[in-house]
């Protein structure tokens, strides 16, 4: 059967499943299992789904298929739905009476990393970057199963209007991993062409929660990322005089020790912050000194004052070695900071509080866990800094079966982390848990008066 046919048909017999389990729910009570009934019924749709996006990943900004593929099937489900918003996003669009209007945002892009997971449905996919540079691309990141959540989602509500008043606003958003494609879409009008969102929530998988379990992170949830190219300057020579050169790797290897002072010795412990080099690159040959050394910096913080005195540092310890080093005033370093920078995303600590309620209501208190901000970078941010007044939430959901998970914690089995070409997700938790909790969320920010 072709994935096509499956899942049109995975998705009447969800709606199918939805109306019998509202039949079945006692007037007054909770709607709980009318919402898992209408996700489980949907679940071997949505895998076949979910393995033929996994198996044809595509690059920032080039989602071109994924969208569209998506987009038609919010369109069959009722949604007013525009496509190529921000280039290759998509906004659906599905109007039911007075009240809030709920944003629920997936992601879709994919990473340049060649898959080794061995799965039968492993990508064998490449593209070209935006660098111009040809590459295997694979899910590496999990936004298949974002993609997928968000299908189950939008079947299970659209079958559901009786129960809800208000607006959903359903994104699928491009170019995440290189942090542009909120923005792209903010630019494109997403807050003035269409509902301006009231609430807006999403979720992610992660490889250090057990399979299905939500963790919540209040306040900062992911942090500022910048990318900083350092080019540090010298005078080349023989490597048999050193004297007569000014060494600019003798030099970069300093700014990199001195560096780490900027958290060790400089920023708060109690505000996290990093500061890594990535990349150093210098010279050509053994025995000649070169002229210039080469620091691709990554810098991640969560307010917006340590990300200021973290930048400014950088410059800082830069120049001030190579003074120190004798190097002449025109051939300072020379510090350029990437266009790519992704803000840290915060989570309304009262909005946590509320979803929390709902999950635990609804899964269980042992499936509701608080989790700690992450370090990586996640551009969701830009609509809560667009509009602050937005109810702004990002949730966490387990993505690695519990006792795999303690033999890894045991150091029993190797860690997988996100954008590893490892990577493979208990998709089916993650869908299963991802859909449930974007639908009962939207029911109770929804719930008729």
């Amino acid at each position: 059967m072709r994935i096509k046919a499956r899942l049109v048909l995975g998705l009447v017999l969800g709606i199918g499943a939805l109306a019998g389990a509202q039949a079945a729910t006692k007037p007054g009570g909770t709607i709980d299992k009318a919402v898992d009934a209408a996700i489980d019924a949907q679940m071997p749709a949505l895998m076949d789904l979910y393995r033929d996006l996994h198996e044809h990943p595509e690059l920032s900004f080039q989602e071109v298929n994924s969208s569209a593929k998506l987009a038609a099937i919010a369109r069959k489900l009722g949604f007013d739905v525009t496509e190529k918003v921000g280039q290759t996003g998509v906004v659906a669009v599905m109007k039911n009476g007075p009240g809030p209007v709920l944003l629920i945002r997936a992601d879709m892009d994919a990473l340049p990393v060649e898959e080794k997971t061995g799965l039968a449905y492993a990508s064998k996919v490449r593209a070209k970057t935006r660098e111009g540079v040809d590459s295997p691309v694979m899910h590496a990141c999990g936004h298949d199963t974002h993609m997928t959540g968000w299908i189950g989602t939008a079947t299970a509500l659209a079958g559901m209007k009786d129960k809800w008043s208000g607006t959903l606003v359903m994104i699928l958003q491009p170019a995440e991993e290189i942090g542009l494609g909120a923005k792209a879409m903010l630019d494109d009008g997403l807050f003035t062409r269409f509902p301006h969102p009231t609430h807006a929530i999403a979720f992610h998988d992660m490889p250090d929660l057990p399979s299905g379990v939500i963790g919540m992170a209040p306040a900062w949830a992911a942090a500022n990322v910048d990318s900083i190219d350092l080019t540090v300057r010298g005078v080349g020579g023989h490597g048999a005089y050193p004297n007569k050169a000014v060494d600019p790797i003798v030099l970069a290897s300093r700014i990199v020790t001195t560096l780490q002072t900027l958290i060790s010795r400089e920023n708060d412990p109690q505000a996290p912050a990093v500061v890594t080099v990535g990349s150093f690159v210098a010279g050509t040959k053994h025995n000649i000194i070169p002229d210039e050394a080469r620091l691709l910096i990554t810098v991640r913080s969560y307010s917006d004052e340590v990300r200021a005195r973290l930048l400014a540092g950088i410059q800082r310890i830069a120049r001030g070695e190579a003074i120190a080093a004798g190097v002449p005033d025109n051939l300072m370093p020379v510090y350029k900071a990437e266009t790519d920078f992704t803000p840290s995303t915060y989570n309304v600590p009262e909005f946590g509080d509320y979803l929390s309620g709902v999950y635990r209501a609804h899964f269980g208190a042992d499936r509701v866990v608080k989790a700690g901000p992450t370090m990586a970078g996640e551009d969701f941010s830009q609509y809560w800094r667009t509009d602050n007044k937005i109810k702004s939430f990002i949730m966490f959901v387990g993505a690695v079966p519990a006792d795999r998970l303690a033999q890894i914690n045991a150091g029993k089995a190797p860690a997988v982390p996100l954008h590893s070409p490892y990577w493979a997700p208990d998709a089916p938790a993650v869908i299963n848990t991802g859909a449930k909790a974007m639908t009962v969320a939207a029911l109770d920010i929804l719930k008729k008066k």
